[in-house]
């Protein structure tokens, strides 16, 4: 059976090896018919720490990893805008 493949919102990388992403769907109301949109988070391995908050990544369902890890982050699509760093004026 092929592996579910989902794109999504990288939400916290606070924990080591672990992103929360967040997907996205648009589904339509089952009564009115207006479209609306739904969410879920997962949590995903990130082998290499790479992803941070803001990046938009496509995640593979795998194996379970943990008790709520069983996806996987196969690529980074979009990095999220960030600030330049300050640097601190030397006298």
């Amino acid at each position: 059976m092929p592996r579910r493949i989902l794109q999504g919102t990288v939400v916290s990388d606070r924990c080591d090896k672990t992103v929360v992403v967040l997907v996205e769907r648009r589904v339509a109301h089952p009564l009115y018919g207006k479209i609306i949109r739904r969410s879920k988070k997962y949590h995903a391995h990130d082998e290499t720490n790479a992803c941070r908050t803001g990046d938009v990544v496509r995640i593979e369902e795998c194996r379970p990893i943990s008790k709520l890890k069983t996806w996987r982050v196969i690529e980074r699509v979009a990095q999220a805008r960030r600030a330049p760093a300050l640097e601190e004026a030397v006298p």
